[in-house]
């Protein structure tokens, strides 16, 4: 067809030959098979899902409608690996082929696995598995709610139980289906009828064994819920021992069969019986000796009675008692108060004011005593001290140098001290100061010479 377009020179239109490459594709590659990465994840409201898929080496433009990702188990991720199953065709408005897919399952792991753990970590996050919010279950409940298919085996499990253990028992059963498509709504609203009978004390939710497909109706978002939002507890006997489903862990408390759930519910009618028995005998026991006890004191009061004289002794002698201990007490508590008088009159009188005024008197004239010795030892002290500052001065003085025949001479007009000979000169004016006045002289002459034997130093010029 191709090959006669192009040999006629026919024009084809934008819309007709992308509507041409759309035949192509959809009538020759169809009920695909392919493998690869999610990247360039988009979820609009509609619903619709796009994405890129992608190796490698080259990449491709996927769209998923809402109907079919309705029916995903499991969320989309970029980066996530999968293998989806669809048919080519191209876009029109943008003149893309693109991968329309119809179904898809994560590479290397089964969907409903993917879509089990992945709710399984959104509600724990979201704190539905927490510990601290699990209720106790009722030791003897008034009426027990059950939702389960009114025809499985659980049902019957649980009635064989519940007969052997407690017969009798109140039993509210809210039929449900349990298996394929629309379980999980119907078995969320029977917990949610069960949970809003006021009379309904606990509720088993049970179903019996079966693959992960089976008892997929118990690992749906809005189970877990409706688990979660019962007024009253909830026990969760799902599959065997062995099967684990979200149910279990939002329950209350976890059974691992239906028939071990009837037996944690219903407390054995037999054990109670005996228990009501034993205790029955501890109160008897209790009650006979209470009243041995009454009787032996009814006894002695009906002795008393016949005998006024011995009970009017009998209190006597407690009086008499009575009174030597009061009388002693009385005693011992004077004896502690005038200890404790003779204490505080003894603190008082030392602690009286003339007592202290007397003692700061004597101390003040052990002070005063002791100040005028110390002025008397610190004037002699001066006075021996002045003394030998007077000798070492008088020592010192340059009069007494002088009464020994020595002078000092002045040069004059300055007045200045001549230490030796090189100040002087011929013609100098100079005063003698002596002991007893002094003189003024002229330089004559200048004799350099020894004096006491040491040399005079060599006159000026």
């Amino acid at each position: 067809m191709v090959m006669t377009l192009f040999s006629e020179k026919k024009i084809l239109s934008v819309s007709q030959l992308t509507s041409l490459v759309r035949s192509l594709l959809e009538e020759n590659f169809e009920h695909l098979w392919v493998e690869g990465e999610i990247s360039n994840l988009s979820t609009p409201s509609s619903g619709h899902l796009y994405f890129t898929l992608k190796d490698s080496g080259a990449a491709l433009r996927c769209v998923m409608f809402r109907g079919s990702a309705k029916a995903l188990r499991f969320r989309l991720a970029d980066g996530m690996k999968i293998i989806l199953r669809g048919r080519m065709t191209v876009y029109d408005q943008r003149g893309d082929y693109q991968l329309l897919v119809e179904y898809m399952e994560p590479q290397g792991v089964g969907a409903l696995q993917l879509a089990y753990q992945q709710l399984k970590e959104r509600l724990a996050r979201e704190g539905l598995f927490a510990e601290e919010r699990k209720r106790a279950i009722p030791i003897l409940p008034r009426t027990i709610g059950i939702v389960t298919s009114p025809t499985g085996a659980a049902i019957h499990d649980i009635f064989k139980v519940l007969e052997r253990r407690h017969a009798g028992l109140h039993l509210l059963i809210a039929p449900a289906k349990v298996q394929g498509e629309g379980a999980g709504a119907e078995v969320a609203a029977a917990i949610r009828d069960l949970s809003g009978y006021p009379q309904v004390d606990v509720i088993i939710v049970a179903r019996g064994g079966g693959s992960m497909e089976d008892l997929w109706a118990f690992n749906e978002e809005v189970v877990a819920r409706a688990i979660y939002d019962s007024t009253v507890p909830v026990i969760s006997a799902i599959g065997h021992e062995v099967d684990f489903t979200i149910a279990d862990f939002v329950a209350d408390l976890r059974a691992p069969t239906p028939s071990a759930a009837a037996e944690m519910v219903a407390a054995s009618k037999a054990q109670l019986l005996a228990d009501c028995a034993s205790l029955q005998r501890r109160l008897q026991q209790a009650m006979d000796q209470r009243l041995s006890a009454a009787r032996v004191e009814l006894h002695y009061r009906a002795s008393a009675l016949k005998s006024p004289e011995l009970v009017i002794a009998r209190m006597q002698q407690r009086v008499d008692d009575l009174s030597q201990r009061c009388a002693a007490t009385i005693e011992r508590t004077i004896g502690e108060l005038r200890r404790q008088e003779s204490d505080i009159r003894s603190r008082l009188r030392l602690s009286s004011p003339e007592q202290r005024i007397e003692s700061d008197l004597e101390r003040l004239a052990t002070l005063k005593l002791r100040c005028q010795i110390a002025v008397k030892s610190s004037l002699e002290r001066c006075g021996g001290t002045v003394a030998h500052l007077a000798a070492t001065l008088d020592a010192l003085s340059p009069l007494n140098v002088l009464a020994r025949g020595y002078a000092v001479a002045e040069l004059l007009p300055g007045g200045t001290v001549v230490k030796n000979l090189c100040q002087l000169q011929p013609g100098d004016c100079l005063r003698l100061r002596l002991s007893d006045g002094e003189a003024v002289c002229s330089v004559e002459s200048l004799s350099p010479g020894r004096v006491d034997g040491l040399d005079s130093h060599s006159p000026r010029g």
